[in-house]
């Protein structure tokens, strides 16, 4: 069976060079367990990997783009080869002069196909791989162009390195929210500049009302109720690198819990409705599903919930995101899940990839 967007969207390139959700919430939602199958969309493969380092029996990577299971092959070699510091001037990270040597290090651990693909990507390489897809350009324009149009680099310092509460609201309030800021920003991040240049205009389908206003409110919050300095997703917007802060993944503590694991993670292109066919009934333990659903009618919605619930064990979470188009269990599915709503409320204040307008909690009953 296959996906609705899977006949709407582009295919051929790396959309996401990095996962854009908060691994820590995703993790803290489904809480892996030891014995449990866990389903991920793959995306660039942070997030997978992030609940692989919980030393789950298996973790499943699906994505119907090959070039984002590229991403996450070479990932998986660099895990392998490098060491961490290695592996953070490889994604981008961190400056590097090494990157090609560190790529050929990692090669040979490539099937061919990864190989031609990864070889025909020089200067991809050189920049960092975690800087190489359509929505890291998409950012890179707003932090090359935008950005030094609103805010001096020292302004721009000044805020990611945070400080208290206090601080940041007066901060805001007071040197960074101006009427270029809004301006400008309400602009980029419009549904026509994200859709040419960000996101697939395909993926605004289902969205209503303004795109720029929503994600202006939230970016509020992540520069004063959130600490930028703790925030790896602001860090790379605004600096293309993680000065100060990374991703779960990325993390040192992670590295060795992920390296030891990568023997329980598996990948392949397909859409979620074909691998759950297959899967079979109680099989799953939880779903990284990412913001799938953003790109579903209400009723695609609910075909794909029934194959979930139908595919989850009992007390099996999903976790997913809300970007722009509201989607969360009906009430009349009440009796085989039920939404986790303070969990999720708790959880949506903490994420630190701030664009996001829901994050959901729900578990099979």
């Amino acid at each position: 069976m296959s996906s609705e967007v899977e006949a709407r969207a582009e295919f051929d390139l790396i959309r996401y060079a990095q996962c854009w959700e908060d691994a820590d919430i995703l993790v803290e939602a489904l809480v892996p367990s030891k014995g449990g199958v866990y389903l991920s969309i793959a995306s660039a493969g942070d997030n997978a990997l992030a609940i692989l380092s919980q030393s789950p029996e298996r973790v499943v990577a699906l994505d119907l783009n090959t070039t984002q299971l590229n991403c996450l092959a070479l990932r998986v070699a660099a895990y392998k080869e490098l060491k961490h510091s290695e592996l953070l001037e490889l994604i981008g990270s961190k400056p590097s002069q090494q990157r090609a040597d560190l790529y050929q290090r990692c090669r040979s651990l490539l099937t061919k196909q990864e190989q031609t693909f990864w070889d025909n990507k020089s200067d991809a390489i050189e920049q960092g791989i975690g800087a190489a897809g359509k929505f890291e350009r998409y950012f890179a324009l707003f932090k090359n162009k935008v950005i030094p149009l609103i805010h001096s680099r020292k302004r721009i310092n000044q805020l990611i390195q945070g400080g208290d509460l206090t601080y940041r609201k007066t901060f805001y309030d007071n040197v960074w929210n101006n009427w270029r800021w809004r301006a400008l920003f309400k602009i980029f991040f419009s549904r026509f500049v994200m859709g040419r240049m960000g996101r697939d205009p395909s993926f605004f389908q289902y969205v209503e009302g303004s795109v720029a206003d929503r994600i202006l409110e939230r970016t509020k919050h992540a520069l004063t109720e959130l600490n930028p300095s703790e925030n790896p997703y602001l860090q790379w917007i605004l600096t293309g690198e993680h000065p100060y802060a990374l991703p779960f993944a990325l993390r040192e503590e992670n590295f060795d819990k992920i390296r030891n694991n990568l023997d329980r993670l598996e990948w392949r292109q397909s859409s979620i409705e074909a691998y759950l066919e297959e899967a079979g009934a109680n099989a799953i333990a939880g779903y990284n599903l990412s913001d799938i659903f953003e790109y579903m009618s209400e009723d695609s919605f609910t075909t794909l919930l029934d194959k979930l619930i139908e595919a989850g064990a009992s007390g099996a979470r999903l976790a997913y995101w809300n970007m722009l188009a509201p989607r969360e269990s009906p009430k009349s599915y009440y009796d085989r899940i039920k939404p986790l709503t303070e969990l999720s409320e708790r959880l949506h204040l903490d994420d630190k990839a701030f664009f996001y307008s829901k994050f959901i909690v729900e578990e099979v009953i």
